[in-house]
């Protein structure tokens, strides 16, 4: 009467696919996850200094993934019921992200344009502008 031992032949297969219960679990913690991230990045952006833009944009692909695959199967009013305040945290504080980077790459267009202007002025001596030749300008 021997019994025969769990191997991993007689096992049952695992399911690849997560039970939707578990899934939305998962959704708060992804979001939470999605939230501090996009929350360094703003903080480091505004800090100013260097920031890895690179690493950040592969953690939040990632984070996104995540987040689609959480959510594939699962009812939208089900899950906007259940996860509407994270959600809304996570839109208020992607708006501030966007906010703050929009105003990021106009400081940075800026500088460019004034960069841009020296290197120009630096370049040209007058000789053969038209701005030299008062007559050229009408």
């Amino acid at each position: 009467m021997s019994e025969q031992k769990p191997t991993v032949q007689n096992l049952p297969a695992r399911s690849t696919r997560a039970e939707p219960a578990a899934r939305t679990g998962n959704l708060s913690a992804i979001i939470g996850r999605i939230v501090e991230a996009v929350e360094e990045e703003t903080a480091a952006i505004r800090a100013g200094g260097s920031f890895d833009i690179k690493s950040s944009n592969v953690r939040k692909s990632r984070y996104l993934y995540e987040l689609t695959r959480a959510t594939r199967g699962v009812g939208e009013p089900e899950l906007l019921a259940e996860h509407r305040d994270g959600i809304t945290l996570l839109r208020d504080k992607l708006a501030t992200n966007a906010a703050v980077i929009q105003a990021h790459m106009g400081a940075v267009s800026e500088i460019a344009t004034l960069m841009q202007n020296v290197i120009q002025r630096a370049e040209t001596d007058g000789t053969y502008s038209e701005g030299e030749f008062g007559w050229a300008a009408r």
